[in-house]
């Protein structure tokens, strides 16, 4: 595991999830999961992309169960967290940049203003 993706566990989940600055990307994985093998190289690609505004950590299942039960997901489900909110899961296998446009089309202002100055 790389250092853009840190691994939590129940006990820090509030700590480090719902009281962070910035938003944050949980996956939700475990050992014996394929597409959770398969994504890890993706989320530290994204994470290291989007590290100006984004937190990335995994939390294994089978270690941890209050946090999946609390938001009702399953194995290989990527949630983003935003003010202490849950936004938006993701379920299973995509690749990078599948994963970075669906972070940065939530995390984008819907109405962004464009200023354009002139000397």
């Amino acid at each position: 595991m790389g250092e853009m993706l840190q691994a939590i566990s129940d006990v820090q989940f509030e700590e480090k999830v719902l009281q962070s600055d910035k938003a944050v990307l949980v996956d939700f994985w475990a050992p014996w999961c394929g597409p959770c093998k398969m994504m890890a190289p993706v989320i530290e690609a994204v994470a290291a992309e989007h590290q100006d505004q984004l937190v990335c950590v995994k939390i294994n299942v089978d270690d941890n169960p209050e946090a999946p039960a609390k938001y009702g997901v399953q194995i290989s489900t990527l949630l983003l967290v935003v003010g202490g909110e849950a936004v938006a899961t993701c379920v299973g296998a995509m690749n990078a940049g599948q994963l970075s446009e669906w972070i940065g089309h939530i995390l984008t202002p819907q109405h962004s203003c464009h200023f354009f100055l002139h000397a």
